[in-house]
């Protein structure tokens, strides 16, 4: 497998039962479990790829509250050129609902 392959579905894994943050979770994750693979895996390489993942159709970025909407998508991938700190930008795969 492509190591391109392999972050697509390290990432996916991530978001496959909830909202996460790229940031709060994906990248610490990421970084974990990619050197137990003997990979070392770079917030840009994550960036670049869920905006692929995006794009692809196969994950939505949203943006999260504790007040209603608690859910709003986001169109396309947000800008993540510096590190969140009030952890506000989640992703979710993509369900067509089948």
């Amino acid at each position: 497998m492509e190591r391109s392959e392999l972050v697509r579905r390290l990432i996916l894994n991530e978001i496959c039962d909830d909202y996460e943050n790229v940031d709060q979770r994906i990248l610490p994750d990421l970084v974990r479990d990619g050197s137990r693979l003997g990979l070392s895996i770079e917030r840009a390489e994550i960036v670049a790829t869920m905006a692929s993942l995006v794009e692809d159709g196969l994950a939505k970025s949203y943006l999260l509250s504790c007040r209603e909407p608690f859910a709003t998508e986001i169109q396309g991938m947000p800008s993540l050129d510096v590190i969140e700190e009030d952890f506000k930008t989640y992703w979710w795969p993509f369900d067509d609902g089948a």
